[in-house]
């Protein structure tokens, strides 16, 4: 058994043993539910003893703001302390890049940028000021870190994960876990999605039956997101197991289950993997909380679904719509006999193990002293370093870069000034969005701040300028349209023709170009790349682009490396591919011009 950091005080052993001791079955299956806050009143978290509410993506209130946030939790919380025992519910959110669902939060680098940067300090600091942001409005819980160690960069949720290198997953992953749990008040921080969501194969996500037309289900292009690692246990431990055992030692008190198989088995009905191994060989003894109504994908039955879940060692179930459903159900399998009573007495003492661990039994209602901190000058200084240490400098043909702050410039390409692109998926809402979504600075922004003041810029979104006469360097900031999930499945990881055709309209009006790639995976590029002077990988950076006109004007050297292999053409994808190729990748993992 893997001896692991968290010293849970004897003193709320013992509370919680007495909590136990008083509590009805209804109070027990309570705290095993999560209800997303769309779907339940504070009047029915009192009623139903709910254990934690969450804000799915686009979980906002009406008026997003952090006030506003901070208003809504604590009517939450105070539902739950009007119950019998008065136990604090637990708030959940996807801060999976900052506070992401909030207007106004600082928008980090996604993990696969930060991948990049290869600072575990950087990634642990970036955590920290997540927690405070998101102690500002009373969230006590965060869905992050996914340390996902992605095969496959078709896969939509590639940009999750920090590498595709199992290390330097372990390592940031760690960091960004203790930033969250070290921090002052804690953050409980969510490691996900165990396991082996990154490796699942192309082709093998298929929608249950039953649920076919529900969004739980494997969804829009979706053909590897949910799907099915087929991998001999020996791969599943060697590339996907280390980033657990390293979060568990270091301290995580929660684990966050996969929509995804192993070998044909959903990992929601897997007790060798979720309590033989995790809670037995690794020694976990936090709690383990189910993927939104990923339960619902187990069988047909849904009275099986669930008594196969809890069997398996969930702990906590995420049933964002139905949560009546849930609650009858499993009491029903209590009664029954087909979920033993102890199993819920585990599940529950692990939960509350863990609540009482964050702190929430103490400080219910977070921190509201801290609302100047989310977006705050600090913070945002840090998503610039971010940026500044992530972009990975690909090309850079005569020494192009740096450039001069004092000769006319021409910028073109949709990402220019679109913040939403920039920050990609996961931001304010689900997918992600285009255009001014959230406060930020552009990379046109970056750009014309930049600048001395004799110095002309020109821009234009689609690259079509007035005149014929020839601009000594051009700037086209190109990329993908936000997406997450099985929304980003793609078979073809390529540019867009719009983009393609602006690169081309740009080369024929400068003399030297330089172009932006603003995405969450490596793309098929090897064309663009030979059209372009200097090329640039900038990842989703976030709302902090003034980072990239510092490395492009000089005032910071790159240093970034690939955290991804980069391939030369389609042939080369997944990752396995590539390693068979008699062709060497267009880019190894960790290459980086300085």
């Amino acid at each position: 058994m893997t001896e692991v950091k968290q010293q849970f005080s004897l003193t709320n052993e013992a509370a919680i043993d007495a909590l136990i001791a008083q509590m009805t079955l209804a109070e027990k299956i309570g705290q095993m539910t999560q209800a997303e806050k769309n779907s339940i009143t504070p009047e029915d978290v009192t009623r139903y003893f709910i254990g934690s509410v969450l804000s799915g993506g686009g979980g906002n209130p009406e008026v997003n703001t952090p006030e506003n946030w901070a208003q809504m939790v604590r009517g939450f919380q105070e539902a739950a302390l009007k119950t019998r025992l008065s136990i604090p519910l637990i708030y959940g959110v996807d801060a999976v890049h900052g506070h992401n669902n909030v207007v106004g939060a600082t928008i980090f680098p996604h993990n696969n940028a930060l991948g990049a940067a290869r600072d575990p300090d950087l990634v642990r600091r970036i955590a920290e000021a997540t927690s405070k942001e998101l102690m500002a409005t009373g969230v006590h819980w965060d869905f992050a870190p996914a340390v996902s160690v992605p095969q496959d960069i078709r896969w939509g949720r590639s940009y999750e994960g920090f590498s595709e290198n199992t290390e330097i997953v372990t390592k940031l992953g760690t960091a960004y876990v203790q930033g969250l749990q070290d921090s002052k008040p804690r953050i409980m921080a969510s490691v996900k999605h165990y396991l082996a969501d990154g490796g699942a194969e192309w082709g093998t996500s298929h929608p249950p039956q039953w649920i076919t037309g529900n969004w739980q289900a494997p969804t829009g292009n979706g053909k590897i997101d949910q799907g099915d690692a087929r991998v001999d246990e020996a791969t599943l431990r060697r590339i996907h197991l280390p980033p657990y055992q390293a979060a568990i030692e270091a301290g995580a008190v929660n684990i966050m289950a996969s929509f995804s198989s192993w070998q044909g088995t959903k990992m929601h009905a897997h007790r060798y993997l979720l309590t033989d191994v995790l809670k037995g060989e690794l020694g976990f003894n936090g709690f383990l909380v189910s993927d939104w109504m990923a339960v619902y994908q187990i069988d047909r039955d849904y009275a099986v679904s669930v008594a196969t879940a809890i069997n398996a060692g969930l702990d906590m179930v995420m049933v964002p719509y139905d949560y009546k459903t849930f609650i009858e159900t499993l009491t029903q399998a209590v009664q029954s006999g087909s979920v033993p009573m102890s199993r819920i007495d585990d599940a529950v003492r692990r939960i509350l193990r863990a609540k009482f661990w964050v702190g929430v039994f103490d400080n219910p209602f977070g921190d509201d002293s801290l609302l100047a901190e989310v977006g705050s000058a600090e913070h945002r200084a840090l998503a610039r370093e971010a940026v500044r240490k992530s972009a990975v400098l690909l090309k850079n043909e005569d020494q192009l870069l740096p450039l001069s702050r004092n000769e006319t410039i021409m910028v073109a390409g949709r990402g220019a000034e679109n913040i939403g692109l920039q920050c990609g998926g996961w931001t304010i809402i689900w997918q992600g969005d285009n255009g001014a979504i959230t406060p930020g600075t552009s990379v046109l922004g970056g750009i014309r701040k930049a600048l001395e003041s004799g110095a002309e810029l020109v821009y234009s979104a689609d690259g079509n300028f007035a005149g014929e006469e020839l601009v000594p360097v051009g700037i086209v900031v190109v990329g993908e349209t936000p997406y997450a999930e099985g929304m980003g499945d793609n078979e073809r990881v390529t540019l867009l023709d719009v983009d393609k055709e602006v690169i081309a309209r740009m080369r024929r009006r400068c003399a030297k170009l330089v172009v932006i790639l603003l995405s969450g995976r490596p793309l098929i590029i090897t064309d663009q790349l030979a059209q372009a002077d200097a090329f640039i990988a900038a990842w989703w950076l976030g709302t902090e682009a003034d980072g990239i006109a510092d490395l492009i004007f000089g005032d910071a050297p790159f240093t970034g490396k690939l955290s991804f292999s980069w391939p030369r053409s389609i042939d080369q994808v997944p990752l396995k591919a590539l390693q068979e190729s008699a062709e060497p990748p267009l880019f190894p993992l960790g290459f980086g011009l300085s």
